[in-house]
């Protein structure tokens, strides 16, 4: 059997457990993973594209993991690394519409990739991304929503000076 590489894209702003679990769950079903951060210019992200890659990398050490980042269309970007594979999660019904019309998209686009979806665990169904954002914002217990890497930038750009 030839060695398959998936490619599972996001914005990972920041890289919650949810995404860590699903690159771990993925990596017993494909040889190799390469997380790809998609730049979107419209959105002002909390972490930069440097930040973002770097958290990844250390919350993703394994050799088979590789952490890049892309600008314009998905498809475009498979293509160019050969892949033919896009890993997606699913945490709930809302999800699967929204990522349903993506993957028909991409397929009209690209009809040689495949989108292969995964369900987030039962763990880690309910953190997005935004709603980890707003629970640093306001001081909350970010601790097993995000990798500890992440806590700890997510502390560090959200203190508040002593008054």
């Amino acid at each position: 059997m030839h060695p398959q590489t998936a490619i599972y894209p996001g914005s990972f702003d920041p890289f919650t457990c949810g995404h860590l679990s699903l690159v771990e769950r993925a990596l017993k079903v494909f040889d190799k993973l390469i997380v790809a951060l998609a730049v979107n210019v419209k959105k002002t992200p909390l972490f930069t594209v440097e930040e973002r890659i770097q958290l990844i990398r250390e919350a993703c050490p394994q050799e088979n993991v590789e952490v890049v980042a892309f600008e314009g269309l998905l498809v475009d970007y498979v293509k160019s690394r050969g892949v033919n594979i896009v890993l997606r999660g699913l945490r709930a019904m809302s999800d699967f519409e929204f990522e349903f019309q993506l993957a028909h998209m991409n397929c009209h686009l690209a009809p040689q990739i495949e989108t292969v979806f995964m369900m987030t665990s039962q763990e880690s169904f309910y953190i997005s991304s935004q709603s980890v954002r707003e629970v640093a914002a306001f001081g909350g217990r970010v601790e097993g929503l995000v990798p500890p890497n992440v806590a700890a930038k997510l502390r560090e750009r959200f203190s508040r000076p002593k008054a």
